[in-house]
């Protein structure tokens, strides 16, 4: 009798060992996606700012940060596997860790995304003399607040806010609508600055693209926390493919 209470009680603490360590693997998948998160959102928040300042030296650092992100991707990717390995999740852990994976990848899009708008800075150099169109700003600070609102929502796995997020697209292809159509007019009457507009119409759509990236993480994170998929496709009012110059 107590022989067999022993091992009962041996077995529960074995079983709430593998509990515990599974409940930190998967707390420390959900932590790397959140750093990722974080350092993206810096990445935009450094290349603009470089942007507006003709900073070479941040934009440089930028640069020098995505390698960052793309370490944290292949940890996130590593720690995975780990989990696959020794713990062949299923249900609701399984979606969670395969939607981690494809998060992992669309936040290190992003920082692509930021590193391209640093290239464009340093190619730029030296032509201060033309102003950023006011419209790139006020792309920048929608794509972060998004960011840093569908990470929240990834932190407290929060549906709702990821809906909200997913719907919020609109209206940065709104704003990258208006960028397209400001940087070409202005492009009209300046053609000595071709050059410099150019690389605006390509960082409004890099800017553009992190919002695609955005939303594709909110859709990932209603997935991962209902178990259902958003049914309509994702509304999309980007016009700029009805113009010549993309």
């Amino acid at each position: 009798m107590i022989t067999s209470l022993v091992a009962m009680v041996k077995e529960k603490t074995m079983n709430d060992h593998i509990v515990t360590s599974y409940d930190d693997e998967l707390k420390e998948l959900r932590s790397i996606v959140s750093r990722m998160g974080g350092l993206a959102a810096d990445q935009l928040q450094g290349a603009m700012k470089a942007l507006q300042e003709d900073n070479i030296e941040l934009a440089l650092q930028v640069r020098a940060g995505d390698k960052e992100l793309d370490q944290l991707d292949r940890t996130a990717e590593e720690a995975a596997i780990g989990v696959f390995a020794r713990r062949a999740p299923v249900a609701n852990d399984l979606r969670e860790v395969v939607c981690a994976l494809k998060i992992t990848g669309m936040i290190e899009r992003i920082g692509d995304y930021a590193k391209n708008i640093a290239k464009r800075t340093e190619a730029m150099h030296g032509n201060s003399s033309v102003p950023v169109p006011h419209t790139l700003d006020a792309m920048a600070s929608t794509a972060y607040k998004m960011i840093q609102d569908v990470m929240d929502a990834h932190a407290h796995r929060n549906a709702e806010s990821a809906m909200e997020i997913w719907e919020r697209d609109e209206a940065l292809d709104n704003l990258h609508n208006a960028a397209h159509q400001q940087i070409l007019t202005q492009m009209a009457d300046a053609p000595n600055y071709v050059g410099p507009y150019t690389h605006f119409l390509m960082i409004a759509k890099n800017l553009e693209r992190i919002g695609d990236q955005t939303t594709n993480i909110a859709e990932q994170i209603y997935f991962t926390t209902t178990g259902l998929r958003l049914e309509e496709a994702r509304p999309k009012h980007d016009l700029t493919s009805q113009t010549l110059v993309e």
